[in-house]
């Protein structure tokens, strides 16, 4: 068994570390948010699990689990303003990933919850492992001179390690900077076009100045402001590792490039053209 959180399905991923402000106006939403502020606040527990809805598909009216992605993202109170209705507003930011297993339906808790597993984890495992994708250094006449001991004797396994963690390094870095300049060019393009308001932009901007040096970061957000699909969102929440995802970011970005300028129109997201879905 998995472990049991309440559930909040949404239109769209949300993704770590980015904040997710909500208007809670719905009786089951509303005790979700009482049963939360019932926990100690220097509890970790709360949080409640987002969850994105496929496209074209209604939580009530088929099998919630099949409605749902399998691949979530907690969502950590910060802030709560009650309203004069008996709604909430809330500030929530994005934590832990997670794989939803199952999904409860009851009358108490009357919100959705989900059967979950933590993909921390595994997460760490394959970003370990997707450090040295494609990168062949060990046994490389380049690596064998770079690890080698001052007196030319063959490289020991330590040396060759942090030849290894080093390239993975660099390359790491030469993504995250490709990644940047093709969000920075998407953001100008988008801006030209009059998509984006003047603050929005100026908003960009400082945050992508704050994670430039975090790859990881800058994946993240990058999936979570580029004018993606649901789908190519939830692709880049489902990837483990932040090699493959700025890997993923970058055809992602070059596409949006390419359909921005030779279209001459910002695509609308395909949420608007649909009957509501949101359960909230």
């Amino acid at each position: 068994m998995g472990e049991l959180i309440p559930l909040f399905p949404l239109g769209t991923p949300l993704f770590p570390g980015m904040v997710l402000p909500l208007h809670v106006f719905e009786p089951r939403y509303r005790r979700l948010v009482l049963d939360l502020l019932a926990v100690p606040e220097e509890s970790e527990r709360r949080f409640f699990g987002v969850v994105a809805i496929r496209q074209g598909w209604e939580v009530e009216r088929i099998a919630p689990a099949e409605a749902l992605y399998d691949i979530g993202c907690v969502a950590r109170l910060q802030m709560v303003r009650p309203q004069p209705d008996g709604g909430f507003r809330v500030v929530t930011v994005g934590g832990e990933r997670f794989r939803l297993r199952d999904v409860v339906v009851g009358e108490d808790p009357p919100y959705l919850q989900g059967e979950v597993e933590w993909l921390a984890d595994e997460e760490a495992a394959e970003e370990a492992a997707g450090d040295a994708d494609g990168l062949v250094v060990p046994g490389s006449r380049s690596s064998a001179a770079a690890a080698a001991a001052p007196d030319g004797s063959p490289p020991c396994d330590e040396n060759l390690d942090e030849v290894v963690a080093a390239v993975a390094r660099d390359s790491l870095g030469l993504l995250a900077a490709g990644v940047q300049e093709l969000f920075t060019d998407y953001v100008d393009e988008v801006a030209d076009l009059g998509a984006g308001s003047d603050g929005e932009d100026a908003e960009r901007a400082a945050l992508l100045a704050a994670v430039a040096d975090d790859p990881a970061a800058l994946s993240w957000l990058v999936a979570s402001s580029a004018l993606l699909t649901t789908e190519d969102r939830q692709a880049l929440l489902a990837e483990s590792t932040t090699r493959r995802r700025l890997a993923l970011e970058t055809r992602l970005l070059r596409r949006e490039l390419t359909l921005l300028r030779e279209l001459g129109a910002v695509p609308a997201p395909l949420q608007r053209f649909a009957t509501p879905m949101t359960v909230n």
